[in-house]
């Protein structure tokens, strides 16, 4: 590389850091059994438990022991990878059932699993457009980066809408006729903002307006409903959704992406999705245990009890200190800091020094002016965990309460 490309890529990290959002990943291993502990490796020689605030393994299914049973047993049956893509040899049993027990899950007739639910959204939505011709997107302002890759890739007339707001949907849809063919694309559990969406109100717009609907339920399945169907099986709506969008990385524990719908829209998506098409799948052993933590989570309400309470714990917790938190009706606790160079600064001081983990979120995966930690409380977390955490915020809130900007 000559030193004048390589300047470019300089001045472009350069610009990341000026304005306070490097990233930094922390180096971590988790320990099997003792969620949410973990190791930490701050540098070359030395390393410290820690207490992990913000993982996405909800439920901590990544450490169930029924589920590292089913992937130890599928790797000593099969080995490691899948071998190919599903059409050149990828296709293994356990991914037959995992779809199968996908579809089950969410009261549909069939289901794909793709390597992400970030690959999931981007595969199956670029290619509505080749499905339906002339086909216009209604997106919520706050959908995923990944949604939003699928329906610039779609290449077709999209609108979106503000925020959960049916009046600013339903005024967009009055605008195009009747006989055009409309996806709305939405979330159920909006993760950063920890609120949901008012599925009901959009799926009776979309059936006033011969509309389907696409349903992103990444931070909701596994964790809501009697069988952790999410947020659409909990409000019994999920047979007024077309497509229902999951993944296999949060609740579940381990790693992949799907959609779940009527089978002709499966069989479109199979047979057109780039994204689909030209990946590797997921290996054997990952489809075994997402297949068990599925079924596992089925059959387990008291987790999913478990979770709700200790959420609300943390919650009373912020409440009774005063913290700018966002007080949603989900699991997920984001404490407001409204600064990025302050909020990395806040997350260094809590792991440095009490040796609580806790990520930064900053700008683009929110706007600027909202920064914030996320916190994720488990079924795990006691409630020494949570005094341990307090007692540690207090001190570290009254050293930046001047400075922070509180906006919520």
């Amino acid at each position: 590389m000559t030193e004048k490309f390589k300047s470019y890529f300089e001045k472009a990290v350069g610009n990341v850091r000026e304005e306070g959002r490097y990233r930094v990943f922390q180096d971590i291993r988790r320990k099997r059994g003792q969620f949410p502990k973990a190791t930490w490796y701050p540098d070359d020689i030395s390393e410290r438990e820690v207490t992990v605030w913000c993982s996405n393994d909800y439920l901590g299914m990544g450490q169930n022991e029924c589920v590292i049973e089913a992937v130890k047993s599928a790797v000593d049956a099969t080995g490691t990878g899948s071998g190919g893509t599903r059409n050149i040899s990828g296709t293994t049993h356990y991914h037959v059932q995992l779809e199968r027990e996908l579809a089950g899950l969410h009261h549909k007739n069939a289901a794909l699993v793709f390597t992400s639910g970030y690959v999931a959204n981007e595969a199956t939505l670029s290619v509505m457009s080749k499905i339906l011709p002339g086909l216009v997107i209604f997106s919520d302002e706050m959908n995923h980066a990944s949604m939003i890759a699928g329906i610039r890739n779609a290449r077709c007339e999209k609108h979106i809408f503000k925020h959960n707001n049916l009046k600013d949907l339903e005024a967009k849809l009055q605008a195009i006729p009747l006989a055009v063919p409309k996806l709305i694309v939405f979330e159920s559990v909006y993760s950063m903002d920890a609120d949901i969406a008012p599925v009901e109100g959009i799926c009776d717009l979309a059936e006033k307006y011969n509309a389907l609907t696409y349903i992103d339920e990444v931070h909701a399945v596994g964790m809501y409903g009697p069988r952790g169907g999410g947020v659409c099986e909990a409000r019994g709506l999920m047979d007024r959704i077309s497509v229902i969008q999951g993944t296999l990385a949060k609740a579940y524990g381990m790693i992949g992406g799907y959609v779940a719908a009527d089978a002709v829209i499966i069989d479109a998506v199979r047979s057109m999705a780039s994204g689909f098409i030209f990946t590797t799948s997921i290996p054997p052993s990952t489809a075994a245990g997402a297949l068990r933590s599925v079924k596992i989570l089925k059959i387990s309400p008291e987790i999913r009890r478990r979770h709700q309470e200790r959420t609300a714990a943390l919650k009373a917790r912020f409440r009774t200190a005063g913290y700018p938190f966002i007080d949603g009706e989900t699991h997920i606790v984001p404490l407001i800091i409204g600064d990025p160079v302050e909020c990395k600064t806040m997350s260094d001081r809590l792991i440095e020094d009490f040796s609580l983990y806790v990520q930064p979120i900053n700008f683009p995966t929110v706007p600027r002016g909202t920064e914030r930690l996320r916190f994720t409380p488990s079924p795990f977390h006691t409630d020494a965990m949570m005094d341990e955490l307090m007692a540690a915020l207090n001190v570290v809130w009254a050293e930046f309460e001047p400075r922070c900007h509180n906006v919520i």
